[in-house]
């Protein structure tokens, strides 16, 4: 059974930096694709930044310049390291892994169980 477990989170001062990493465990084929989403309390959960397996990275505009997603295939491990934080940016932060178990066989998509990201001095 594949599951993603995040770490990293916490409070961070406004202007601050932080990253969220998040773990594959399991026995898995290769991870196609990495994505974080976050959601604001109240609101709904909003797509912050992805990547491929080429290497091709996105990002939501709100983010862009500031926010960076990276992986470690070794570690099957996804980062999200995201600079000058704003106190509006208060959410908790999921991880999104498109995972392909086996070889020839179709991807499903996994998430990790959240992390709370606060922003305050």
């Amino acid at each position: 059974q594949v599951q993603l477990v995040e770490s990293g989170g916490g409070l961070v001062q406004p202007g601050g930096s932080l990253r969220v990493s998040c773990e594959v465990s399991g026995k898995i084929y290769n991870i196609v694709s990495w994505a974080w989403y976050r959601q604001v309390f109240g609101n709904q959960r909003e797509w912050v930044a992805a990547d491929s397996s080429g290497g091709a990275t996105n990002y939501a505009a709100s983010v862009k310049g500031r926010f960076a997603i990276s992986r470690d295939n070794a570690k099957k491990t996804g980062y999200l390291q995201m600079n000058s934080l704003s106190p509006e940016e208060k959410a908790i932060y999921y991880c999104n892994a498109n995972v392909r178990r086996y070889r020839g066989r179709p991807t499903a998509d996994n998430w990790g169980q959240g992390l709370q990201v606060t922003v305050a001095s």
